[in-house]
């Protein structure tokens, strides 16, 4: 491997991704030089930039990261894959483009917790200036009109979101018309970094127009090695690009914006870490830092699918055939299009006990269907016709699920809280990281449900008959669980499904 000249610039960024791209913006705004190494290709593939397209690019391993978690016991030795952007925008460019910021008390609890700058109120600022919220009733204490990423609520009428939302409101839900605003709870829909019809990503929205104006330079397929340190002091990075590994120093910082695995990757192979792990592979101990790696934190999202009345409308049925050529047209003339929208349409933020203060689940609803164990292969049409798709991180809804099953999330969420994994560098030190992520599967029999109550709106929708037709993932509900606590809750959980 031959070794190219070394070069240096104000600020280096190891990563192209979502939080990169603001980064290099504002630097360069700033005046100053800056380097951007991501180590996947340009966003070229034309499938990133159309909103319905992130079915072609999120396992596309060009341009995402394939991560997989360790092989997990509780769900047959099954690994679970965790994809991550590796091109100009990162996840953004990959990802289902809804704008959802979380709420106002996570930023305050990490205040509390010593994170100086980091309460709502001091980050709030930065969300308006970074947004340009196009839409109805925007509250400019909460919401930018002059940033540079493109917020939309996109339009895409279906009958199967209106019934959702009846049927969220008639379940005491109440409405919200925009949940990045002064409060979170509520049933509305939800709300996207798509514009005309085309995704918005960091790169499009920070990085390409830094490249254009400021002095930002970029370098795809740059594999960051390690950081350079100089008495603890991050003075640059080592990069692979090719055949031939380079130097780029850094006069001022190096910022390590590589997504949530490949940080702590990173400083592990650069020797920042946990002391015995880094000797396990032989990574020269630089700074023993145990936390490197550890608190990943992940939501689990059980899925339901059912069945709707013929004649509805779904996503589905317009993504083949003649209907995705007349989708084709209207997404042309810039006509609400199944190609320019984002899954995930309408959202309940609610609250699993009314003695909180503040929402503790989001139910997303979807008019579509996807193959089991898959979150971006729609359903064959022709097999599957008019399906009715709730995706839920932390479960709720009176008006789908019984009442066995929906205690049943409940206890189980009163009792885990908070769930954390860990990121650890693996045998092939210099490409591999092992991500060690224990999943836990829990699994609810169809025997355990009710069917739905059909003087709802929602429930109106879904035979009874067809109910009994019920396609589960895998053929069954299954609730992914992130953590090491997987071995303490197990044996409850055991315990729980045993009373019933």
């Amino acid at each position: 491997m031959s070794r190219s000249q070394t070069d240096e610039f104000d600020y280096v960024i190891v990563g192209g991704g979502t939080a990169a791209g603001i980064v290099a913006w504002r630097l360069g705004e700033a005046g100053y030089s800056v380097c951007v190494l991501e180590a996947g290709p340009p966003d070229h593939n034309p499938f990133i930039h159309i909103p319905a397209g992130f079915s072609k690019t999120l396992a596309d391993p060009k341009i995402t990261w394939q991560f997989k978690s360790d092989p997990e016991p509780g769900i047959a030795d099954r690994s679970i894959v965790y994809a991550q952007g590796k091109t100009l925008g990162g996840s953004s460019a990959i990802n289902g483009m809804i704008y959802n910021r979380g709420q106002a008390a996570d930023f305050d609890g990490w205040a509390q917790a010593g994170n100086t700058g980091w309460s709502y109120d001091e980050v709030l600022p930065y969300f308006r200036r970074t947004e340009n919220r196009i839409g109805e009733s925007v509250d400019p204490n909460y919401r930018g009109v002059d940033g540079r990423l493109t917020v939309t609520t996109t339009q895409w009428p279906n009958e199967l979101e209106t019934a959702f939302y009846d049927a969220a409101i008639n379940a005491g839900y109440p409405h919200n018309d925009d949940y990045n605003g002064a409060s979170q709870e509520g049933v509305g829909s939800y709300q996207s970094s798509i514009s005309n019809g085309w995704r918005v990503s960091s790169a499009s929205a920070f990085l390409k127009p830094a490249r254009r104006q400021y002095k930002v330079e970029v370098r795809c397929n740059a594999l960051a090695m390690s950081v350079i340190l100089e008495d603890k002091r991050a003075t640059g990075v080592s990069y692979r690009r090719g055949a031939s590994e380079s130097v780029v120093l850094a006069k001022r910082e190096v910022i390590v914006s590589a997504g949530t695995l490949n940080s702590p990757k990173l400083l592990q192979l650069s020797g920042i870490g946990p002391a015995q792990l880094l000797k396990e592979h032989g990574v020269e101990v630089v700074h023993d830092l145990p936390a490197v790696g550890e608190n990943l934190r992940d939501h689990f999202s059980p899925r339901i699918v059912a069945r709707a009345n013929p004649g509805l409308q779904s996503i589905n049925q317009n993504a083949s055939g003649l209907s995705l050529v007349g989708e084709v047209f209207r997404w042309l003339v810039k006509r609400p299009s199944v190609l320019a929208i984002s899954p995930g349409r309408v959202h309940i933020f609610g609250k699993s006990s009314p003695q909180l203060e503040n929402p503790d689940f989001v139910l997303l609803f979807a008019p579509a269907s996807y193959k089991a164990g898959m979150v971006d292969v729609l359903d064959d049409p022709k097999k599957v016709k008019n399906f009715l798709r709730m995706e839920k991180w932390i479960f709720d809804s009176p008006d789908q699920a019984g009442e066995t099953f929906r205690q049943f999330i409940k206890d189980f969420y009163q009792q885990n809280a908070l769930m954390a994994g860990e990121v650890e560098i693996g045998d092939h030190v210099v490409d591999l990281a092992n991500i060690t992520c224990p999943v836990l599967n829990i699994y609810a029999q169809q025997d355990h449900l009710v069917p739905p109550d059909a003087s709802t709106p929602l429930g109106g929708l879904v035979g009874s008959d067809d109910y009994k037709e019920l396609a589960f993932p895998g053929g069954h509900i299954g609730i992914y669980v992130s953590g090491r606590a997987q071995k303490e809750v197990t044996p409850a959980i055991g315990e729980w499904l045993s009373k019933r």
